[in-house]
């Protein structure tokens, strides 16, 4: 049902519902674009899901770089249902609507784990840099305890940031109009909406991202260069080989996710385009999502061993 703006304002004359832009006006194309996001949403859940499950339930994985891992499968779970099933509702209906309620709460959560897993990529490079920097006495000062600590340090930042955000915007006034041109409540685009001046917002939203993008950014290029300058003199090729190898697969899904978050939060305002926000939006949203089970974890050769051994498990549950 299309809804004007009029009728979901307060005696304030603030908007108290919101529409998502269209994606386009050629159903064909919105259908096809419907079909292709929801097949990596589909594959997103199932890799992520997946790893998490093998993880937990195979004790050989019960190891900080493997807790971590874990970890960053359920902020990816969280993260792309924040934010895709509503997308793919407004896709292929009419009710591309979401109230004011709503909205604030898509954007708490969507930024929870957007800043939880900053700060978790970066508790990973910690990781990797005390296994290769300072093996001996790795075990100690990376316990389970350490680890936890970590783990709850990054999600509890994640739901400060979100909580602090999204009331500061919200506490906002919106005249009108009530359509956001975007597919979800991201920042940038509600404070578009917003009345009066928001240059206050604008900068604490900018703060957030350097202090939640850029610190933990930063401390991951501290933590690989340390790791580089012990790996170069490593006397063994296979021991060069073996470190290089477990960076990898962290480095690529670091530059994925910071490189596409960077782009559209710490760019200048002016140069900020709908088209371009929606894309970038969409790669860090979906595309990354699905694609790191298979960076991270698909091609390791333990986390394959212990998928096997958990599907196995269920096949013969199954079958007993």
């Amino acid at each position: 049902m299309n809804l004007s703006c009029s009728s979901w304002q307060d005696n304030n004359l603030s908007v108290k519902y919101f529409v998502f832009a269209k994606f386009s006006e050629v159903r064909e194309q919105c259908f096809l674009l419907f079909t292709l996001i929801l097949l990596m949403f589909l594959s997103s859940l199932t890799g992520n899901a997946l790893i998490a499950l093998a993880i937990w339930t195979n004790s050989v994985l019960h190891t900080p770089m493997y807790f971590f891992l874990a970890n960053l499968s359920l902020l990816e779970i969280g993260y792309t249902c924040s934010v895709i099933p509503k997308m793919l509702q407004s896709l292929v209906s009419e009710a591309r609507g979401i109230s004011r309620e709503g909205c604030a709460t898509q954007m708490f959560f969507f930024t929870l784990f957007a800043i939880s897993e900053c700060c978790l990529l970066a508790a990973m490079a910690f990781d990797r840099y005390m296994a290769i920097c300072s093996p001996l006495h790795y075990a100690t000062r990376m316990s389970r305890g350490v680890c936890a600590q970590l783990a709850v340090v990054s999600w509890g930042v994640g739901c400060m940031v979100g909580l602090g955000q999204t009331n500061y915007i919200f506490s906002l006034n919106f005249c009108g109009p009530c359509e956001i041109d975007h597919f979800f409540c991201d920042l940038p685009p509600i404070l578009a909406l917003a009345c009066g001046d928001t240059s206050h917002n604008e900068a604490a939203v900018f703060v957030v991202a350097i202090l939640c993008i850029s610190s933990p950014f930063l401390l991951i290029i501290a933590s690989y260069g340390r790791i580089l300058a012990a790996v170069l003199i490593m006397p063994s090729p296979e021991g060069r080989r073996k470190a290089l190898s477990t960076c990898s697969s962290h480095l690529l899904v670091v530059t994925l996710f910071y490189g596409s978050g960077s782009v559209t939060y710490l760019r200048p305002k002016a140069s900020h385009s709908p088209g371009t926000d929606k894309l970038l939006a969409l790669f860090y949203t979906v595309v990354t999502s699905m694609l790191n089970p298979i960076i991270y974890s698909l091609r390791n050769k333990e986390v394959k061993a212990a998928l096997q051994r958990t599907l196995g498990k269920k096949k013969v549950l199954t079958h007993g």
